[in-house]
């Protein structure tokens, strides 16, 4: 038989290809599945959290452990609290822009802290138990945004959209009042209230962190039954109610889930306005799938990179020369603002 010299189809045997390039398409078939990048994202996790850890340890090492453990608690709770609320709030919203901090979460936890020390006394503010200040914020704040959601959905009106825009208006007249008090406070009593302005991922109360974490774990179990049901929301209210979902009764028990854990986190290290919108929008890039059963835990390990990494960064490279949650709020903004341009291009 003559074999044209020409065809090398016919010279080259199917079974000798190569076993490098028959090793990197396997690589790359297996990294389309969501399972693996999660999994590859929670290695990472674990080892940002090791290095942080045992990296550098000054002083005891048992002493310095134990803070650097409760700061990288601090940093999982508050990961998991912002990545899956955001991430369920766009979900409710059919938006991925906004977040639930549209709400006005940080300008009620300002405000909160502006009435103590203005009708009380820095002194009073600083001496006050932790826990109460704790509870009253996470009260508060609960209180507000579940009973703006019931009366601006549960009723005729029914509109996501005009209940955000009220959001809106109130935390821009809640951030108004909030600045006129503080411009009549004595010096010393705006400079103890500034400190409350910004994020302190570390070193939290353990009563308050303890508290946190379990209102955040009470808000995941709330979540895992309802993640096809999530799914389905991501169709619209339309083909929701289509499919036999009670929208009005899920989406209310999700925002009340939503609000319960961003109001607790806020409370716990203070107002992170675009942390949320940061990893919630890289999980759905990095996932690969809409499924809620990899973008929320992908966006709470992604809040744990970042807030780990951006930690280690802070220390070790920058001296402490700044605050993590500035640098957050400054790529958050930049970020922002590049998806409001690339949706207003579509």
């Amino acid at each position: 038989m003559l074999i044209d010299p020409t065809d090398r189809a016919a010279t080259v045997p199917a079974a000798a290809e190569s076993p490098a390039l028959t090793m990197r398409g396997a690589i790359r078939s297996a990294w389309q599945e969501p399972a693996v990048r999660v999994t590859v994202l929670a290695v990472v996790a674990i080892v940002l959290a090791a290095f942080y850890l045992f990296f550098n340890v000054p002083g005891s090492l048992a002493f310095a452990l134990k803070i650097r453990g409760m700061s990288i608690l601090a940093m999982v709770v508050v990961a998991i609290a912002v990545g899956c609320s955001t991430v369920v709030f766009h979900t409710i919203t059919q938006n991925r822009i906004l977040t639930p901090s549209i709400m006005g979460f940080d300008a009620f936890y300002m405000l909160i802290s502006t009435l103590v020390v203005f009708f009380f006394g820095s002194l009073v503010f600083l001496t006050a138990s932790p826990l109460t200040l704790w509870s009253l914020q996470v009260a508060v704040m609960t209180a507000f945004s579940v009973a703006l959601f019931t009366w601006m959905f549960g009723g005729k009106r029914r509109s996501i959209h005009l209940m955000l825009l009220v959001g809106i208006v109130l935390g821009v007249f809640f951030r108004s009042f909030t600045e006129w008090m503080q411009r009549m406070l004595d010096p010393l009593d705006y400079q103890v209230l500034t400190d409350t302005m910004f994020a302190t991922l570390t070193r939290p109360n353990p009563a308050l962190l303890t508290f946190t974490a379990l209102l955040v774990a009470a808000g995941v179990i709330v979540l895992i039954p309802l993640l096809r049901t999530l799914d389905v929301l991501t169709l619209g209210e339309p083909a929701a109610v289509g499919l036999g979902v009670n929208h009005k009764r899920v989406v209310m028990t999700l925002f009340t889930v939503v609000s319960v854990m961003i109001a607790a986190s806020t409370a716990l290290v203070g107002p992170i306005l675009f942390f949320g919108l940061i990893v919630a929008n890289l999980a759905y890039s990095y996932a690969g799938s809409f499924r809620h059963v990899w973008t929320l835990p992908a966006a709470a390990l992604l809040g744990v990179v970042c807030l780990l990494g951006g930690q280690i960064v802070l220390e070790q490279v920058l001296g402490f020369s700044g605050t993590l949650s500035m640098v957050i709020e400054f790529a958050g903004g930049l970020f922002f603002l590049y998806l409001v341009l690339r949706k207003g291009a579509r």
